[in-house]
């Protein structure tokens, strides 16, 4: 018996996307800059570790319940589970005992930071636990995996303590950019396994989608992430506007990944390995971040509106 594969199954690389968290924290700074103090990265630091925990929770529990299917994949049969590594009972006590570990730890970071993590775990279940499982739901699977997106971005903005919601329109935003990540590596899974009957067996909405539902929905998820993003921008920091040509073309390459053979998509944690990938991305985020504090009041008068209302 090895300790391993317990390892393996809490996907402890998967906890990268708990950087989702971080523009919660930049945005709350930046909004309220007395709350910055030297202990405030410790918190960030805690913060990380208790979503990272409740992530691993979920993960756990979706190893074990999907293992079945995963024996259907090519890559996936190889998992600790399908592969007959782990025992269940061991893995349940894991999935146990993150989630203790990570609310637990929430609890001490404040109420509201507490709930956004309780939410988290809660999600995770929907997704995975029958006989809801929106996992086997199309579009709802999509839709219930990405929420976790702006719940990261709640986590974030709540561990510098601000008590106010932050701006609906970014929350409507990360949830929709979640879905254009969610939906393009459900489209380069589909052309990965290519046999519409194995994936039906491997995933159960994949008896209802196919490559068109799949590429109209990553449009649709793209558009949507795109107005109420813009919504955000024109509200909120107008020289950001100034970032879209850029964040349009991160779309774009990202939707190029998803053509790839055996896409990258399919395995976020791995997208490291896209370097040219990565740097443009670096580049975007520096973009947004300079956009915050450099003021263009020319943009300003630009989007100043023509129509005058009574």
């Amino acid at each position: 018996m090895s300790i391993t594969p317990y390892l393996r199954i809490a996907r402890f690389d998967h906890w990268f996307k708990n950087a989702f968290m971080l523009p919660g924290v930049i945005l709350a700074l930046y909004d309220y800059p007395d709350l910055w103090s030297g202990f405030l990265l410790i918190k960030v630091v805690l913060a990380l570790i208790a979503a990272g925990c409740v992530a691993s929770s979920n993960y756990i529990l979706n190893e074990v319940l999907d293992a079945p299917r995963d024996a259907l994949h090519p890559v996936k049969r190889h998992r600790p589970v399908p592969s007959g590594q782990i025992r269940l009972k061991w893995a349940y006590f894991g999935w146990a005992v993150f989630a203790l570990a990570g609310l637990g730890l929430a609890w001490t970071l404040g109420l509201k930071f507490f709930l956004a993590g309780l939410a988290l775990w809660i999600m995770g279940c929907v997704y995975n636990i029958p006989p809801i499982r929106t996992k086997d739901k199309p579009y709802l699977d999509v839709l219930s995996e990405s929420v976790n997106n702006p719940l990261r971005l709640l986590m974030g903005w709540y561990a510098v303590r601000v008590d106010v919601l932050p701006p609906v329109s970014l929350l409507a935003a990360y949830w929709m950019v979640g879905a254009f990540f969610m939906a393009v590596k459900r489209f380069g899974e589909y052309r990965r396994i290519g046999n519409p009957d194995i994936a039906a067996r491997y995933r159960a909405s994949f008896g209802y989608y196919d490559e068109e539902k799949l590429l109209v929905s990553i449009t649709y998820y793209a558009v949507a992430f795109g107005l109420f993003f813009g919504i955000f921008l024109l509200r909120y920091r107008v020289e950001l506007l100034l970032s879209i040509p850029f964040i349009a073309g991160f779309v774009g390459w990202y939707i190029h990944l998803g053509f790839l053979k055996d896409s990258p998509a399919q395995y976020p944690e791995k997208l490291y390995k896209q370097a040219g990938f990565m740097l443009y991305s670096l580049f975007c985020v520096t973009i947004l971040i300079a956009l915050l504090f450099i003021d263009v009041p020319i943009i300003g008068e630009w989007f100043q509106p023509t129509i005058r209302t009574q």
